[in-house]
């Protein structure tokens, strides 16, 4: 029985990129009114320097929300969880105590520590594949494609208890 499931998630929600393209335009504004026309930028300005490092950082992050990915495959061996740039997980199913669709609540986007499931890694929603291994160790793997993801999981459990 050939098992193949994939997935590719990233941040898309409107109101992020809202945020974000809101905190670039102050840099901007910044560096624009401190280095083109000289004049100081706030009440308490930051040295020329200071506001290139911190125009530099802001696109730093705005850049690795744009780049961010969680990536999931499962197929007959393995579950596989790339969350780039951040985590890398490969898990046999043999490692495996128990797998389940869940729903994990709103627990914020990104990695979050410390849920009742573990370490939940997720972009959007509050659906995801709750694994728990059998030294302990359980995280989330957040979906957006929870019946396609539901079949894929009753088939491995029906593949490995037989």
């Amino acid at each position: 029985m050939k098992i193949e499931f994939k997935e590719e998630q990233k941040f898309t929600q409107w109101w992020l990129w809202i945020v974000l393209i809101g905190i670039g335009i102050l840099p901007i504004f910044g560096m624009y009114k401190q280095l083109i026309l000289g004049e100081k930028f706030g009440d308490n300005p930051m040295s020329d320097f200071g506001l290139i490092i911190f125009c530099v950082i802001i696109f730093g992050v705005i850049a690795l929300f744009w780049f961010m990915r969680l990536k999931t495959e499962i197929d007959e061996n393995e579950i596989r969880m790339k969350f780039f740039p951040f985590v890398k997980k490969k898990v046999h199913w043999k490692e495996i105590k128990s797998v389940e669709i869940v729903n994990y609540g709103f627990v914020g986007y990104g990695i979050r520590i410390g849920s009742k499931y573990g370490t939940v890694y997720n972009t959007n929603g509050n659906k995801g594949l709750a694994i728990e291994l059998k030294n302990g160790k359980k995280f989330v793997i957040g979906t957006q494609k929870v019946s396609e993801l539901n079949k894929i999981v009753e088939k491995a459990k029906t593949l490995q208890n037989a």
